[in-house]
Parts: structure tokens; sequence; C-alpha cells
């Protein structure tokens, strides 16, 4: 009797390791498929800039920190922070240069973060994280948020093409 029990806690034991196997196999795959929701962003987040996050990215490509720096006048660490990933960042800081809106208000937006005290950013901003499409939308209608969203992630890819081969 006691033998049985050994041999079904050591079945238990492989079966729940089996599956605890499987799933790791498939963890490498899901932060592709993150940066793949991300559309055509997804091959600059691919590699081996995937697994890094986005400070150690922006410590890493400090031509790219500085463009960023640039467009939106925050460090680029802080400016970066809250958002899914690096990509996501740099075309909304493009787009926020491009239609002339608050960084800080297309930030919050995008983050669901809340807006810096003292920013002009309509009321509502940041109460939930939204597209670059929804933000731009929100933050200037007039604006044409599908072509705004293709040039700041056509920027973007641009700007991201070196960092993937620092």
């Amino acid at each position: 009797m006691k033998h049985f029990h050994v041999s079904m806690l050591c079945l238990a034991v492989a079966l729940y390791s089996g599956s605890a196997f499987a799933q790791h196999g498939h963890m490498g795959g899901s932060s592709h498929d993150a940066a793949a929701s991300h559309g055509s962003m997804n091959s600059a987040n691919s590699g081996s800039t995937h697994r890094m996050t986005i400070d150690q990215q922006l410590s890493k490509n400090t031509q790219l920190s500085g463009k960023i720096q640039k467009l939106t006048g925050m460090a680029a660490q802080q400016a970066c922070d809250g958002f899914k990933n690096l990509g996501q960042c740099v075309a909304a800081a493009h787009v926020s240069k491009n239609l002339g809106v608050s960084f800080a208000c297309m930030k919050s937006d995008m983050t669901g973060q809340e807006a810096p005290s003292g920013s002009n950013c309509p009321a509502g901003t940041g109460t939930k994280s939204m597209s670059l499409g929804k933000a731009i939308q929100t933050l200037d209608p007039n604006a044409n948020s599908k072509t705004e969203t293709k040039k700041g992630t056509q920027q973007a890819n641009q700007d991201l093409k070196p960092s993937s081969n620092s």
C-alpha cells in the first residue's frame, strides 16, 4: 500500500512538472506576441532586446535616448515610464511632436497614468490606457488618427532600427 502511494505521488509530480515545463517553453514566445500586438514594431523589439527593460534599452542606446528627450522635453527614462514597450513610447513622442500636442497628455492617455499637475490636458486624460490612435482622437479630434498613427509608427520603427543592432 505504501508503495502504491509513493508511485501515485511520483506520477502526480511528473505530470505537474511536465505541464509546468510545457508552459515555460511558450513563455519566450509570449513576449514576442506582446510585441507583435503592436504591429510592425515587433521586429524592432525582437531578438536580444525583447528581454531587456525599456530603461536598459535606453541606457544601451544613448542616441535614441537623446532623440526621445529632444522630442518630449524630458529625460527618456521618465518619458517612457509606464509604456508597454519602447516602440509605443517613441511613436507617441513623434506623434505629439508632429501634431503639436502635449507629450504628457499623450503619455497619460496611453498609459492610464494621471497627467502631471500643471499640464493642460483635457478632462478625463489618464483615466484608462488607450491605443495611440484613440489618444490622437482624444487630444486632437481634427487630426486623421489613422494617418498620424501610421506616420508615428513608421518614424518610431526608423528610430528603433539602430537600437536592435547595438
